[in-house]
């Protein structure tokens, strides 16, 4: 879901509230594989499976989050992440999308980036429909504490968000090679029901953006929308981990 790095992008804040810094506990992120249903007005228009996978190694204890998914008929993608599981910091990503639509001239997308030495390094590809690959590296120096911008995402349903709190930290925009800030704005606790079941959740707003969040253990991201309900993604089922490749 590449093209929500847009919808997600963080406002300004109100001067009159008072905001936290956010934070990302993946000590209470469950081993799983979840299911999710594209819905786009209304109509299923494909899935998405994202695996949180436990790791210990010499280095410490991480997590590995692979996300595969299908929008129909615009787009498919891949994504290998690995985390800390301690700190929270980033180690690394891995990402591929390929494209469709005969309104774009990319085909396809991809970047190989790691957290190196305080700062980001790899590179992007991009593929256009001419057969001309372009192949951009990367190099930024990152300040302390700055996490991928797609935590937004996968990480949501482990930050420190309470009812009424206002959020942020300093991320590095996988898409576009920049930094930004990352904000969430927690409403009020409320109960959704999706194919997975009922769940009572917490809501976290970011950009366009809302996510629901489950608010006790087992962590789970149980639903997505934007703002105008124009698109939706839901929890369908959570599974046992499927290995992946070291």
């Amino acid at each position: 879901m590449r093209w929500l790095c847009f919808l997600l992008v963080s406002p300004a804040l109100s001067q009159a509230r008072a905001v936290k810094p956010l934070r990302f506990d993946f000590t209470a992120l469950p081993a799983t594989r979840d299911s999710f249903v594209y819905v786009v007005d209304h109509a299923a228009r494909g899935f998405a499976v994202w695996q949180y996978e436990h790791r210990s190694l010499e280095q410490g204890p991480q997590v590995v989050y692979t996300q595969y998914s299908q929008l129909e008929p615009v787009e498919e993608e891949e994504t290998r992440v690995v985390l800390d599981r301690v700190t929270g910091e980033p180690i690394s990503s891995l990402y591929h999308l390929d494209l469709f639509s005969p309104a774009s001239d990319t085909l396809v997308f991809e970047h190989d980036l790691s957290i190196k030495h305080g700062g980001v390094e790899g590179r992007r590809r991009v593929k256009t429909k001419d057969g001309k690959v372009q192949i951009v590296l990367v190099h930024r120096a990152l300040p302390p504490g700055t996490v991928w911008f797609q935590y937004e995402l996968y990480a949501s349903a482990v930050t420190n968000a309470t009812p009424g709190d206002s959020l942020t930290c300093s991320a590095y925009n996988e898409a576009t090679d920049s930094l930004t800030t990352l904000t969430f704005v927690a409403g009020p606790p409320a109960t959704i029901k999706v194919p997975a079941g009922q769940f009572d959740v917490l809501p976290l707003r970011s950009g366009d953006f809302r996510l629901y969040v489950t608010r006790a253990a087992p962590r789970h991201v149980v639903k997505g929308e934007t703002r105008d309900g124009r698109f939706s993604f839901e929890l369908v089922s959570s599974a046992p981990v499927v290995p992946s490749q070291p």
